[in-house]
């Protein structure tokens, strides 16, 4: 076990399986030293556990909850690249749309689920750049997606 899956597990929490495409694309792709992975759904066993908008059906919690689930989902990705999560250089890029109510503006606070759990996870490593954008809607009306680039070490 990498010393990142053994960080996860004393967190509580197992690398997912990689959630298959929903269409034509790849959960992550590898281009020289860098891992970009697809928007990743807060799928648990293949399914949204909530669907709806943030600020409507979805609480803000709740939709910090689902970050950090995309952010996990994210990492099984990146794994399935690479082999092994020891080999993260550092999380360059957390990019989090959020599906929002016309009137809900707290987009940061949402994707804050990514970016702590990249840190928890990661330490220093989990330190990225990062966009929180609020959006109409999302695939499966799902109420987050979270992308991330990560560099690997060379």
């Amino acid at each position: 076990m990498s010393a990142v899956e053994e960080k996860l597990a004393e967190l509580g929490l197992t690398l997912p399986e990689v959630v298959p495409p929903l269409a034509s694309y790849q959960p992550a792709v590898q281009s020289g030293v860098y891992v970009y992975t697809a928007g990743q759904l807060p799928m648990v066993e293949g399914k949204l556990p909530v669907t709806g908008k943030v600020g409507a059906e979805v609480t803000a919690e709740e939709a910090k909850e689902l970050a950090r689930t995309c952010a996990l989902n994210a990492l099984a990705a990146v794994k399935s690249v690479t082999g092994d999560l020891d080999r993260i250089a550092r999380v360059v890029k957390v990019v989090g749309f959020v599906a929002s109510a016309a009137d809900f503006t707290g987009q940061p606070g949402v994707v804050n689920g990514a970016s702590e759990l990249l840190g928890e996870v990661l330490g220093d490593k989990g330190v990225h750049a990062r966009s929180a954008v609020g959006v109409a809607v999302l695939p499966l009306d799902a109420p987050v997606e979270v992308e991330i680039q990560v560099e690997l070490v060379h």
